[in-house]
């Protein structure tokens, strides 16, 4: 993302290009004083040790020398505050620093790094609802969200301390007499995180906890649409580090756009190259790690599908397409994008689900009450207005909302689509807004082939009271998707399971089960503690 540039002369923002943000101000408008850190109503920003100017890279010490951005509160496009980017030069300093303090980090023992990620995580506990604020404000999610996200990094840390005293190798029976044959877990070295707007503390959380109690140092670039959050957490980390002795560069930050996640995917001394966003630029990253032979862990796209089945419990139903579909404004990557419904039950689901959204409060996410705020920029709501054109286009029927909502910030309306094809253009292309469409199915084996025809494979749900369905549905021949539910929303994951998808997905795991393999490297080893040299296979080479 390009820098912000502003302009003092109305009052509002519009877009330019697709990479840069104008903000038009009043004459009495200073660059300064407009900043709401500096409004009495958001002081409690600087509880976080959030400034009107804020350095954006962490090495240790706090220090930046690239481009100065503003960042904006999508409910009203406002600038919240300043921070001063990374540049080429600060990533090379913080890549040096991490690779640096892995050399102590490395020989600190698994438990006693576990030590040092609870105390991360009590300190986050801490400063939860100030987070949660700030994600409200900084993303545009609301409040109950925003501290559900903080929440779940807290979950990670506690999961994490567990994991550091359990992930383990195996001893396998050796064919030679005399000899040991054993698995080694170690850790890759430095893992570098680029993580997305729509979750800027959750997926951090994940990928970092993880990474430290299996010996590794962590390199972070957040969204450059959510600096704050980014310079607040690494706050909160870096104290904790500092509070143990602990080079403050295990855990180091570079913020800034492509130009420094370009230089990650490239760069050898990042070991594993964990990145969230869109499938495009995951594929770019990908290709950029796989040319050095590194290792990358991808968390991409998801067209994400809620099936039912004509017996399913259509109460249930409603309540988690509400949530599915209409929470977060449709920006997270587990969003139901498409509900497959039972024929028999099509006009009934649709109906309920416009009464529904009907009862949605819209609005500032950080009001009380409010469970549906903005797109996160403006150029979500062209997104919108183009996808909902497209969907009429191809047939389809505006059965819920289809517009921009005429109020400052971001908003649109949540939307519901019918009559389209199973696989029209638009139905199969994930557009990260409000947008559901429903779609008419015979049974539940087409509308599994429809979950499957998409080129993602995140998530995915099926309601039914049929246990032949579930299990169906969760064996072979079901679901695609890295996630398989039944009877839950599409989103809404537990941390104690992998989290990731198949397919244009990336084919990542991140948080629990064995998702802590993909942080570490494996060495198979032979120990020979006799006198004697056999060889394996009964092989003689004398």
């Amino acid at each position: 993302m390009a820098a912000v540039t502003y302009l003092r002369t109305s009052c509002r923002v519009v877009a330019g290009s697709p990479r840069v943000y104008l903000l038009r101000c009043s004459k009495n408008y200073s660059a300064m004083s407009g900043l709401l850190i500096e409004d009495p109503k958001y002081s409690w920003l600087k509880e976080l040790g959030l400034s009107a100017q804020n350095e954006g890279v962490y090495t240790g010490t706090w220090g930046a020398t690239g481009e100065e951005v503003t960042s904006l509160c999508p409910a009203n496009n406002q600038p919240i505050a300043k921070v001063k980017q990374g540049s080429p030069a600060d990533y090379e300093k913080a890549i040096q620093a991490t690779r640096a303090a892995w050399q102590e980090w490395a020989e600190i023992p698994a438990p006693q790094r576990g030590e040092i990620v609870r105390q991360m995580g009590e300190a986050l506990r801490k400063k939860k609802t100030l987070l949660g604020k700030l994600e409200s404000l900084e993303m545009g999610k609301i409040v109950a969200e925003g501290e559900g996200e903080v929440q779940e990094y807290i979950d990670i840390a506690d999961y994490a301390v567990g994991l550091s005293r359990m992930f383990s190798g195996n001893v396998f029976p050796s064919e030679r007499r005399g000899h040991m044959l054993i698995e080694q877990w170690n850790p890759l070295g430095t893992v570098g995180v680029i993580t997305a707007f729509n979750f800027p503390v959750a997926v951090y959380g994940w990928n970092s906890c993880i990474a430290l109690i299996t010996g590794n140092t962590v390199l972070w670039k957040g969204a450059p649409t959510t600096p704050l959050v980014s310079v607040a957490i690494t706050k909160i980390i870096a104290e904790v580090l500092e509070a143990n002795k602990i080079p403050g560069a295990v855990c180091a930050l570079v913020t800034g756009g492509a130009d420094i996640g370009t230089l990650m995917a490239k760069d050898e001394r990042v070991n594993l190259l964990s990145f969230t966003g869109s499938t495009p630029v995951g594929h770019k990253v990908s290709m950029m790690v796989q040319e050095r032979f590194g290792k990358f862990l991808l968390e991409l796209g998801g067209n994400n599908a809620i099936l039912v089945n004509d017996d399913a419990d259509l109460e249930m139903v409603v309540r988690s397409a509400v949530f599915a579909c209409a929470g977060t404004a449709g920006q997270r990557c587990t969003t139901g994008r498409r509900l497959i419904l039972h024929e028999k039950v099509h006009d009934t689901v649709v109906d309920r689900l416009k009464k529904a959204y009907a009862q949605l409060r819209i609005g500032d996410p950080l009001d009380e009450g409010v469970n549906y705020g903005p797109l996160h920029s403006p150029q979500g709501v062209e997104h919108f207005k183009l996808a909902v054109a497209d969907a009429v286009a191809q047939g389809g029927k505006i059965e819920y909302g289809g517009k921009p909502i005429d109020r400052p910030g971001n908003f649109v309306e949540p939307t519901i689509i019918s009559g389209l094809a199973h696989d029209a253009p638009i139905v199969h292309q994930e557009t990260f807004v409000p947008i559901v469409y429903a779609l008419k199915t015979k049974n539940v084996d087409e509308a599994i082939a429809w979950n499957n025809e998409v080129k993602q494979g995140l998530t995915s749900s099926l309601f039914t009271r049929d246990l032949a369905n579930v299990f169906k549905w969760i064996g072979p021949k079901g679901s695609d998707c890295g996630i398989v539910n039944v009877n839950i929303p599409t989103s809404g994951a537990e941390i104690g399971g992998a989290f990731g998808g198949e397919k244009h997905t990336g084919g990542g795991r991140e948080s629990g089960s064995d998702a802590w393999k993909q942080y570490m490297r494996r060495s198979t080893c032979t120990i020979n503690f006799s006198k004697e040299l056999p060889l394996a296979q009964g092989i003689k080479f004398e």
